[in-house]
């Protein structure tokens, strides 16, 4: 059995027929679509009306879909999960479950995205003149405010931390990241006492009136449901060896909604984002077939904001040395964490594709590089 109607349920089932799987699959999905890809959702979903689904043919792959059936229990010893469509036993049990957004408080209505229907929703209100307040110039604060100022909307974005991503990337790489912003009223350092039906309130006392509110402030791995189960868990979500496995030996999680042990990076990794789903199916469907070639996947993400591509690729963590990385070219740039080692530990490319194809490779290859080359983009890295 799959849980989850994301890629990466999807992505199991396709693998584990590739695997040469040939027993019975129940994919159960608490949303009435099969599953879907969530990145367009705030990409081209947003600006161009694109189908964000996965080209899957369930009934080719001879999966049975159950959808619009939410998991609320587990029962390990008697191998059941519980439903809202009732009791459903499974011998091999996939959770691809996900996670919530993370809403504020206050009656007002807040957008979030994180199905079809929210997409949906913040698409009709993307219109020439509308009055937007985004909370969170994260990720998706940010490509929400990218589609926003191509409409021609009035954005205001809020963040309570000292700038876009200066959280995980730390305030030389925040500021450089906020030059993007143009065009955009951000206010950084800003905290919110709730949404109200006019808008945003701040704590202040200040109220942005809006039109529309998006809340962009992170999301928390689907597991409370999962309370009473015995699985271990985390800060971030179920954890997992690199093969996917929990405790359980009949159990795997990916996504999310899993916090993986990478043997590469000596460390935890939980991302949130498109490739440990994408990835995590086809690594989940090896290990349950027995086959598992020993696959140790580098992080890596990427988001689309105000005309650039920016990637990330690696993992880095407090104590390692960033070089902010310039190119000739004004809007390109990046930076690179390095271990104390000097191997490059993560990867940031603004505008420049190239340079995370090289980081990726020097990750892999656990690279030693030269420090006083590195403040020129267009080097290459080792």
């Amino acid at each position: 059995m799959v849980l989850g109607g994301g890629i990466g349920g999807g992505r199991t089932c396709a693998a584990l027929r590739s695997e040469g799987f040939d027993g019975h699959i129940t994919l159960i999905g608490g949303e009435e679509h099969d599953p879907y890809d969530r990145p367009p959702l705030s990409k081209a979903c947003l600006t161009e009306s694109a189908d964000p689904g996965l080209g899957l043919d369930f009934e080719e792959l001879e999966v049975s879909v159950r959808r619009g059936v939410w998991a609320t229990g587990l029962d390990r010893g008697a191998k059941i999960v519980a439903t809202t469509g009732g009791d459903i036993g499974y011998d091999t049990l996939v959770l691809a479950t996900g996670s919530a957004p993370v809403r504020l408080p206050g009656p007002g209505e807040q957008l979030t995205l994180r199905t079809r229907e929210d997409a949906e929703k913040l698409a009709a209100v993307l219109r020439p003149g509308a009055r937007m307040v985004i909370v969170g110039a994260g990720w998706i604060g940010a490509e929400v405010a990218t589609a926003a100022k191509g409409f021609g909307c009035s954005v205001v974005c809020v963040e309570a931390g000292d700038g876009p991503h200066a959280g995980p990337f730390g305030a030389a790489v925040s500021q450089r990241m906020a030059e993007m912003w143009e065009g955009v009223d951000l206010r950084v350092r800003t905290g919110v006492a709730e949404v109200e039906d006019a808008g945003v309130r701040l704590i202040d006392g200040t109220l942005l009136t809006a039109d529309a509110v998006v809340v962009g402030v992170g999301s928390r791995a689907d597991v409370g449901w999962l309370a009473a189960a015995g699985l271990d868990v985390d800060r971030h979500g179920i954890c997992v060896d690199s093969g996917r496995r929990t405790n359980d030996p009949s159990i795997y999680a990916i996504g999310d909604v899993a916090s993986r042990w990478s043997d590469r990076l000596s460390a935890r990794v939980h991302t949130g984002h498109w490739d440990e789903a994408a990835v995590g199916g086809a690594v989940a469907a090896r290990s349950i077939m027995h086959c598992d070639r020993g696959t140790d996947d580098i992080p890596y993400f990427w988001s689309d904001q105000f005309g650039r591509k920016v990637q990330y690729v690696g993992q880095h963590r407090r104590g390692h040395r960033l070089i902010v990385r310039d190119h000739p070219t004004t809007d390109r740039w990046g930076a690179v964490w390095l271990d104390e080692c000097d191997r490059v530990a993560a990867h940031l490319s603004v505008g420049f594709p190239r340079a995370m194809i090289h980081a990726r490779s020097a990750i892999a290859d656990g690279r030693r590089v030269d420090r006083r080359t590195l403040a020129d983009l267009t080097a290459p890295l080792g």
